[in-house]
């Protein structure tokens, strides 16, 4: 990296308030570290299994589906690295793809899952029952959280010692959505924005550089909007729509604000990372949207502000920001479609990909897809919480679940009303599985209610 743009990217993280990452671990691991307070508990259920509440959402309320497929990740932990064409395989990942939606809609082609997906929403959201038409945008969130250098797998400047932050969003995942929107739901290039917008983040080539291999001018027309372009080219930098705010239903919380270049998109699809997090316990769809927020007072594009209301050791029946992120009309509000990847998945935030030991030691090679976004969270939890080296899945990991599912009436009694118009109502259905050798949830078990997990593992 030339000197020159060295100091720009730390002059951009400064003017974004954005922090060394060894000042973003979690405060009880730090203070472990220094023999200070004990960390958290691991994470255990405060209301057992099978005991749904919320209310699900989507054309089969409450369903997940999840593909696991080990022929996908052939990385053998040292040769290249894992996001190499060597390493996945690109044909079993369109393929899991493809069933997830089948899965997920109940419809027997993509064409047709696609066309009740967006149909759904636009009813659901009482806009009529159209289809995709072409001028609508499709925002996709990604978590680019260790994104954060020009090349991928290289720790940024003030990064922790012996960090390897390959904790990355799959390139061979975005690749197998963004075929799926433009071959199979005949959407315009033009049309889909890529995006993560936190501090000195940015939208990685691996990613970048794969869709735009394909000759097809549809990809070639996608967008992507990035925190920090590194001089790299391709990106759009975010502007901040003041008209929009997200107003947190803590008091002591500013407002937040969002790229117009998101705001403007009709539709949104959340492709968050299935892995722990040191600071929340877990890092889901909910929390993904810490890549989206802008603060003009307090940091910038940084949500560093909000930590303190994700943590995994508060009491259960805390308010959680998590909750006005999911409720708010330009985030959840217009969300269609939610997609966890979990090819490669990292120990934790700030970690490397590890192999799933509940997995017979190979990698998660998974995939999730729910139109409801409690319900997703949900069983991504209970396949972390049951793998031994998700050592990080801690204390309350689910509060925010609890607080959102039951978002008219929280058991923290905050009134969530993020973009004041009006008391937020249940944002889905979460609850646990029975077990982690049959993961049956309610509606598993012929209850009319909760959740049902569709898995192809």
């Amino acid at each position: 990296m030339r000197r020159r743009c060295f100091l720009k990217s730390l002059a951009a993280a400064q003017a974004a308030g954005v922090v060394p990452i060894s000042l973003l671990l979690p405060r009880e691991a730090s203070a472990q570290q220094r023999g200070g307070m004990t960390a958290a508990d691991p994470f255990k259920p405060s209301e057992g299994a099978n005991n749904p509440m919320g209310v699900g959402q989507g054309i089969h309320p409450g369903r997940v589906a999840w593909s696991r497929d080990a022929s996908a990740t052939s990385w053998d932990g040292t040769t290249g690295h894992w996001w190499d064409d060597a390493n996945t395989d690109q044909k079993v990942v369109h393929r899991m793809a493809s069933r997830l939606l089948q899965n997920l809609t109940g419809r027997t082609n993509g064409k047709q899952a696609w066309d009740a997906l967006f149909r759904s929403f636009n009813i659901s959201r009482k806009s009529g029952g159209s289809g995709y038409r072409p001028g609508e945008r499709i925002a996709i969130k990604l978590n680019c959280n260790q994104d954060r250098s020009p090349e991928w797998g290289i720790a940024a400047p003030g990064g922790r010692p012996g960090a390897v932050p390959n904790g990355l969003p799959s390139p061979h995942a975005v690749v197998a959505l963004v075929t799926q929107l433009i071959e199979v739901a005949a959407v315009r290039g033009e049309d889909i924005l890529i995006y993560d917008v936190t501090g000195i983040r940015n939208v990685g080539q691996p990613v970048l550089t794969r869709i735009r291999w394909n000759s097809n001018r549809e990809f070639q027309a996608v967008k992507f909007l990035a925190g920090t372009d590194y001089d790299l080219g391709g990106r759009m930098s975010p502007v901040p729509d003041m008209a929009n705010p997200i107003r947190f239903s803590k008091g002591e919380l500013p407002a937040g604000y969002l790229p117009r270049q998101v705001t403007e998109a009709k539709y949104m699809i959340n492709m968050a990372l299935l892995r722990p997090h040191g600071m929340a316990g877990v890092t889901l769809t909910a929390k993904n949207h810490f890549g989206s927020v802008h603060f003009p007072n307090d940091g910038g594009w940084s949500p560093r502000i909000l930590h303190d209301s994700v943590l995994r050791t508060q009491p259960m029946g805390s308010y959680n920001a998590l909750v006005d992120l999911v409720g708010h009309r330009h985030l959840g509000g217009k969300t269609m479609l939610y997609v966890l990847d979990g090819l490669y998945t990292a120990e934790h935030n700030e970690g490397s990909v590890f192999q799933w030991a509940s997995f017979n030691d190979h990698w998660a090679s998974s995939m999730l897809m729910s139109q409801d976004p409690l319900a997703i969270d949900s069983v991504a939890l209970d396949l972390l919480r049951s793998e031994p080296r998700a050592t990080q899945v801690r204390g309350n990991a689910d509060n925010y679940l609890h607080e959102a599912a039951q978002a008219s009436k929280p058991p923290s009694g905050t009134v969530y009303n993020p973009d004041g118009g009006g008391t937020l109502a249940s944002l889905g259905v979460h609850e646990h599985w029975d077990n982690a050798t049959s993961r049956k949830y309610s509606r598993n078990l012929g209850r009319k209610e909760g959740i049902e997990l569709v898995a192809e593992a």
